[in-house]
């Protein structure tokens, strides 16, 4: 097996923000510095309140460092409130990174780019085109239309191969793309300046005591809390069952390996996403194309890269033949958070109120954690959220008791 070439955090990689010295107590203490944890260390910060936010390594160093970025809507189909609020996360998000653009004077790498989808097989046609009703239905925000376009062609000339395509093509106006990178290190920039926020880096909790209001790090220190939001991607499962008391064999979710590629295309950024068969393939500010998935349930080196991406690499290359002249700059590979519901998994439950999840985003965290972490933030307010069915973390506790009462 081949080591991912990127062993360090390079280019979102931001400085140590924190005093060594670590606070006794504290309003909220945030645990992750991925991109759930840095945005509700932003929201927390514009809250006006006291915070720390402890991150293992570095900011981003885990699933939220990869390489695509693509911000995909749901199919427009079967309209559902979990389909409006990744909507209208999507269409706010943009203004959300303009915002943050502004007041720090760097770039997410942010474009409503487009997306193309090529339809191999000729049942997918008809398909594609009920869709298109759909989304002149449904893709609708205030003045603002989004669009699923069906044609016999891509709608870019030198980019997608027509052969790709032998039903046709479809073009969304919805989707984007953000820099992974770019958009930690955005964030993470905006907490520099924080008046409210402290960030503590190479900084584990070990464990949560929800009852005491009591975190236990690494380094034999306690921290009392008045809340806890619990974002550290697939290590927050564990942690929050322990804090719930729940039984050392429950899952609330799983670790999903994923393998992805990062090319020197000199291409277009302007150019769509395309994608096809869960594959995506995503252009940059810069002129790289960022090619990925895999999503793997089992695995034995998470770290490492293997012949899964070198197969995903050909694919990607029969649909973007210019592709395969590219040099690859760097391979990854890293673990990303599924929760045991697959929705995100979101909020407190009742006998625990100072214990708020903000995980298992999975595939969605980049497009939904700016939302999911204004519900988090109102959570620890006391207040009620609007989430959709099956984002809470009641609701994954039930599935995931069920699920082991049956072994």
């Amino acid at each position: 097996m081949a080591k991912a070439d990127n062993p360090a955090f390079e280019q979102g990689q931001s400085p140590r923000l924190a005093a060594s010295t670590l606070p006794r107590s504290i309003s909220l203490l945030i645990v992750g510095g991925g991109i759930m944890g840095l945005w509700a260390a932003v929201k927390a910060e514009r809250l006006g309140m006291d915070t720390l936010l402890v991150e293992a390594e570095q900011l981003g160093s885990g699933a939220s460092g990869g390489l695509l970025g693509a911000l995909m809507p749901h199919m427009p189909d079967r309209w559902s409130d979990k389909k409006q609020f990744q909507f209208d996360a999507l269409v706010a998000l943009e203004q959300e990174i303009a915002g943050l653009e502004a007041e720090t004077g760097l770039s997410a790498g942010y474009r409503r780019c487009g997306r193309i989808i090529p339809l191999p097989k000729p049942h997918l046609r008809g398909i594609a085109e009920r869709h298109e009703r759909d989304a002149a239905e449904n893709w609708v925000s205030g003045e603002r239309r989004f669009h699923w376009h069906v044609g016999d062609r891509p709608p870019v000339t030198g980019w997608v191969d027509e052969a790709a395509g032998e039903a046709g093509f479809v073009f969304d106006t919805l989707a984007a793309r953000v820099s992974p990178r770019a958009m930690v290190a955005l964030l993470s920039a905006f907490l520099r300046t924080a008046r409210h926020v402290r960030v503590a880096e190479q900084c584990r909790v070990v464990s949560l005591d929800s009852a005491k209001g009591r975190a236990v790090l690494s380094s034999g220190e306690e921290i009392a809390f008045g809340h806890a939001i619990v974002a550290n991607g697939h290590r927050s499962f564990p942690l929050i069952r322990d804090a719930l008391g729940l039984a050392a064999g429950v899952a609330l979710g799983q670790a999903v390996k994923g393998q992805a590629a990062l090319l020197d295309a000199a291409v277009d950024p302007a150019m769509p996403v395309v994608f096809l068969n869960g594959r995506y393939i995503v252009p940059h500010e810069d002129g790289t194309v960022a090619i990925g998935s895999t999503s793997e349930d089992c695995f034995s080196e998470p770290f490492s890269t293997d012949e899964k991406l070198e197969k995903l690499l050909a694919d990607a290359c029969a649909v973007v033949p210019s592709l395969g002249r590219a040099p690859v700059l760097e391979r990854w590979a890293g673990l990303r958070p599924k929760a045991v519901g697959r929705d995100p998994m979101v909020g407190s439950i009742a006998g625990h109120p100072k214990l708020v999840a903000l995980s298992g985003g999975f595939k969605v965290s980049f497009g939904l954690a700016h939302f999911l972490a204004g519900a988090a933030l109102q959570t620890v307010g006391g207040g009620t959220p609007s989430l959709p069915s099956g984002f809470g973390l009641q609701q994954h506790v039930n599935i995931a008791l069920a699920d082991f009462r049956k072994f």
